[in-house]
């Protein structure tokens, strides 16, 4: 078996991604727990989020899959100011959830979010290789569903989930990694 990947920092044009580390666990409480933040997370989520909820999710449950390399995990932050983290994204391993992510509702509506998705749809295919991905959302999740849909994404199915805010009709969105090569050549050539 190969050892875990060392997660790297990543940069677009606005952001920094940084390695999830336990340091971010005073920050990262003081910002999560919103509902507008966790409503439409999975329900493994507790809500009402405890004090400690932060260092309890990074120490025991995120930590622990990077270093057995089964997710990496990044917070966002402003290339502008660095040391404030406005969210998180995370990769991982798996047939039916590979990409989630948090984003403080005073940077959403600014493209932040689809830097940061664009960025880690890279790592997803071509540092770690793997061939599919699939995100999951709530319906009711407008805003992350506009983001698949940019993103050459496609709806491969219909199901119910539970999130933080109950039980609700979700979609499954998908992109290989062949059409993922494929939006982002098209992107760059818009008149081809």
């Amino acid at each position: 078996m190969n050892p875990p990947l060392t997660i790297p920092e990543g940069r677009t044009a606005r952001l920094l991604l940084k390695p999830l580390a336990l340091e971010d666990a005073p920050q990262i409480q003081a910002l999560f727990p919103r509902w507008e933040i966790v409503k439409y997370l999975n329900a493994k989520v507790p809500w009402p989020y405890p004090p400690d909820g932060a260092l309890n999710y990074i120490r025991d449950s995120a930590l622990p899959s990077m270093e057995r390399g089964e997710s990496w995990h990044w917070t966002l932050r402003l290339l502008t100011q660095p040391d404030a983290i406005i969210g998180c994204i995370d990769l991982m391993k798996g047939e039916e959830e590979n990409r989630g992510f948090w984003l403080s509702p005073e940077h959403r509506g600014l493209g932040l979010m689809t830097e940061a998705c664009a960025w880690a749809n890279d790592f997803h295919f071509d540092v770690l290789g793997f061939e599919r991905m699939r995100a999951p959302k709530a319906v009711a999740n407008r805003a992350s569903r506009r983001i698949s849909e940019r993103m050459g994404m496609h709806l491969i199915r219909l199901e119910e989930r539970d999130f933080v805010c109950g039980r609700l009709p979700s979609e499954v969105w998908e992109i290989t990694a062949e059409e993922w090569r494929a939006w982002k050549a098209a992107q760059a050539n818009p008149s081809r």
